[in-house]
């Protein structure tokens, strides 16, 4: 018998893929509860409304993400450079999957919940400001072990870095063509004169 933990991360996880796939808007409880395969009734027992949802699937969903991230920039045996570039080679195949569609939720959902709920704006906020102070820590390794060189400072390189990638992987998307993603990773090599 699956316990209480089983069936909220149930409820998490397909959520998760489901919104990955279809958005915010198009996905209603009742889908996800179904995917999930737990009864309607328990979804209130553990989240108040659905934007508690999406603020803890988020949740979830960013410390995977910044736990694999530490997994890449981890490997001591690298150079910061060649950590950060192995970081946007794996985006680059992450969301090159399913025609594009991609697995990255800031990507899906940054542009569709911003402006509809405080709640999610905020919790793609601390996420992604998460994302690019580990950046920026690696830029500093590299330019401390001098296998990273940039013209601007490196919270301006990280976020802009950063906010390139988020922008090619929406015209991955919109083109269903990896090319954007491609110049992304050049511009990438550029900027960090790699």
């Amino acid at each position: 018998m699956p316990t209480q933990a089983d069936s909220r991360r149930s409820i998490l996880d397909a959520g998760q893929r489901t919104v990955a796939h279809k958005g915010w808007a198009a996905v209603g409880l009742t889908e996800i509860l179904t995917v999930a395969g737990v009864p309607k009734g328990s979804f209130y027992y553990y989240f108040d409304s659905k934007d508690a949802f999406g603020e803890a699937m988020l949740g979830e969903y960013f410390t995977e993400y910044l736990a694999e991230m530490d997994e890449i920039f981890a490997q001591t045996d690298l150079d910061a450079g060649t950590r950060l570039m192995q970081y946007w080679e794996s985006w680059r195949s992450t969301q090159s999957l399913d025609d594009c569609q991609g697995k990255c939720l800031a990507v899906k959902l940054g542009a569709e919940v911003a402006d509809l709920s405080e709640t999610l704006r905020l919790a793609l906020k601390n996420g992604t400001t998460g994302i690019t102070d580990r950046i920026q820590s690696l830029i500093d390794m590299g330019l401390d072990d001098g296998s990273v060189s940039i013209d601007s400072a490196a919270d301006v390189t990280a976020q802009t870095l950063y906010n390139l990638w988020l922008g090619a992987s929406v015209m991955a998307k919109i083109q269903r063509d990896i090319s954007p993603m491609d110049s992304a990773l050049a511009l990438t090599r550029h900027l960090l004169q790699r």
